[in-house]
């Protein structure tokens, strides 16, 4: 599609507009969507065929002192990012710390537990079995693990 022989011409007048804050065809926002909307072209007029005027356009709001909505909602945009990533560290840290303490206590945990075994499968043993608890059957450590076995009764 070959662009309207007019059309620079109404890429500079809606500029004009725009800047001037007159806007008759779009919001009135510093962005190359409204520019487009506002002289009646395709967006990709200004990005792909006047890439000039765009960056006139953009510079032309610089100098005025103010910053394109675009370049506006990109600071926002990228300051939630850096708050986010920033909690995301903070709670990464927190659940490393907490897996190396929840692997503390596993550990602690099956070094009671195969003491407490142990214990159990001597036969003068200070420990006792609940009635309520499983009784472990005398000489049944598991060949593989060494580990006692225990049976559970009335369940």
């Amino acid at each position: 599609m070959s662009p309207a022989p007019d059309e620079r011409d109404r890429i500079c007048a809606a500029m004009d507009r725009i800047l001037q804050g007159t806007a008759q065809h779009s919001n009135g926002a510093l962005t190359i969507v409204a520019l487009a909307q506002e002289a009646g072209v395709p967006r990709n007029a200004l990005t792909q065929r006047h890439p000039d005027l765009k960056n006139d356009f953009y510079a032309q709001v610089r100098a005025r002192g103010q910053t394109p909505d675009s370049e506006i909602r990109l600071r926002q945009h990228i300051a939630k990012l850096k708050e986010l990533r920033a909690k995301d560290i903070a709670e990464l840290s927190r659940l490393r710390t907490d897996v190396d303490h929840l692997v503390r206590a596993v550990h602690q945990l099956t070094v009671e537990n195969r003491q407490l075994r142990g214990a159990l499968s001597q036969p003068a043993s200070p420990v006792r079995v609940l009635p309520t608890q499983p009784h472990p059957e005398p000489n049944t450590l598991s060949p593989d693990t060494g580990d006692l076995q225990l049976t559970v009764y009335g369940r």
